[in-house]
C-alpha cells in the first residue's frame, strides 16, 4: 500500500496521524480509499471531480501534472500540498 502524508490542516480527520496507508493504482483511487476510512477527507481534497484549487499532489517526490489520474505504485509516497504562490516583488 502507498504511504500518504497528511497535511497538518487535515490531520483532524485522521485522528492526528501524519501518515496513513492507502490502496489504489491512481491518486483518485487512493483518495477514495482514504475517504472510506476517514470520511470527509475527499471533500477537503477534491472539488468537481478534481483536486481543489490551491491543492497539488506529489507522488514519489515529483509534483504531478496529472492530478487524480497520476499513477501510484504499491510502495509510493504521496504528499498533498497546498499550492504556494508569491508575487514578483524585488528586494530593495
Amino acid at each position: 500500500m502507498a504511504t500518504v502524508w497528511i497535511p497538518s490542516l487535515l490531520r483532524e480527520l485522521t485522528g492526528g496521524a501524519t501518515t496513513v496507508p492507502a490502496a489504489g493504482n491512481t491518486v483518485r483511487e487512493v483518495i477514495d480509499a482514504l475517504d472510506a476510512t476517514y470520511p470527509g477527507l475527499k471533500a477537503r481534497l477534491c472539488q468537481d471531480n478534481r483536486l481543489r484549487p490551491g491543492m497539488s499532489v506529489a507522488v514519489d517526490g515529483t509534483a504531478s501534472r496529472l492530478g487524480l489520474r497520476q499513477s501510484v505504485g504499491p510502495d509510493s509516497e504521496i504528499h498533498f500540498l497546498p499550492s504556494v504562490s508569491g508575487g514578483d516583488q524585488q528586494l530593495r
